[in-house]
């Protein structure tokens, strides 16, 4: 007998390893997932973070609890995902403003975001949109241009702040048809689209999440879409390309889900499984798309791809231009 006992201890010891290997998942997520949302409650990237935290929760089985944390130009919600246990059960919106701009906008972070966090997935694209004030007497992109060479200077424009995506495009802009614009900066899009409404400034590059209704309706008069074909929502509205001829103009604000640096590969694997397919879910398409946001789509390679292009794009042009936050 204590022959036999060995040899099935042996044996059950030998098919440990292809149990495991066989095994179920880990038992995680064991606790509710924490979102951090660098922006106030509400705007366009709360309701992403809502929609898809609920489809994640649906899928993974644990409550997704949005956690907005606005301020700082998003440095103060980066710097507590950087600093999350690497569990998997801290989640956070990265856009291009805090993994592109800021390292080129400060001096110093209170992050490194290429070394700080890791990549799951694309989420989605807030398309921008060059505009005017309702009643301007410029009825065209090339007007706008045409005017401000004539009085280099003397067309003024609002943005959410500096370096914001609507900030940097319409410099970009400026830059690429040589024109000189006034830069009215705002602290947040909410006083900015005010303003404009009002018609306290000629121009500016809203997004379609904000200022969609107003584009469509009655408030703001799109002059060209900016990103690299025409929007459905505004599809006699031309490109930036169509429109001035600039060859290649694409700008837009994007948002990815990261994790911090150290998460383990099994849960990464796992949450971006969930995300994509949370992504290509009818309703949450057809609820982001509502509220002016395209699904994105994309694993972390794609990821990581669109933020290399992105780098190599933007951070040249902002330390060209002397542009800081410092």
């Amino acid at each position: 007998m204590p022959s036999l006992t060995r040899r099935r201890l042996g044996l059950s010891l030998g098919l440990l390893p292809f149990a495991r290997a066989a095994g179920a998942q880990p038992a995680w997520p064991a606790a509710p997932l924490r979102w951090i949302v660098a922006y106030p409650a509400g705007g366009g990237t709360d309701t992403l973070a809502r929609v898809l935290g609920a489809a994640l929760s649906r899928a993974l089985g644990q409550p997704v609890v949005i956690d907005n944390r606005p301020g700082a130009a998003t440095n103060i919600g980066a710097d507590a995902a950087a600093k999350a246990a690497p569990d998997g059960l801290t989640l956070f919106s990265a856009d291009n403003g805090t993994l592109v701009f800021n390292p080129a906008l400060f001096s110093r972070l209170p992050y490194d975001p290429e070394k700080d966090f890791r990549p799951v997935g694309l989420m989605a694209r807030f398309p921008l949109v060059l505009a005017v004030k309702q009643d301007s007497r410029l009825r065209d992109a090339p007007a706008l241009v045409e005017a401000a060479r004539r009085d280099p200077g003397g067309i003024d424009y609002g943005s959410p702040g500096i370096g914001s995506p609507h900030h940097l495009t319409m410099a970009r802009l400026a830059r690429e048809t040589g024109i000189t614009l006034t830069h009215i900066p705002y602290r947040g899009l909410a006083p900015a689209m005010n303003d404009l409404l009002a018609g306290r400034f000629e121009a500016s590059v809203l997004d379609l999440p904000s200022g969609g209704d107003f584009l469509r309706g009655k408030g703001a008069r799109p002059l060209a879409v900016c990103g690299a074909e025409r929007h459905p929502d505004l599809p006699g509205v031309p490109t930036v390309a169509e429109a001035l001829g600039l060859r290649g103009f694409q700008a837009a604000a994007w948002q990815g889900m990261v994790v911090p640096a150290r998460t383990p590969d099994a849960v990464v694997e796992r949450l971006a499984a969930a995300l994509d397919a949370a992504l290509r879910e009818e309703a949450v398409q057809s609820r982001l798309r509502g509220i002016g946001l395209e699904p994105l789509p994309g694993d972390a390679a794609a990821f990581r791809a669109l933020w290399a292009a992105e780098r190599d794009s933007w951070v040249p042009l902002i330390r060209d231009l002397g542009i800081t936050l410092d």
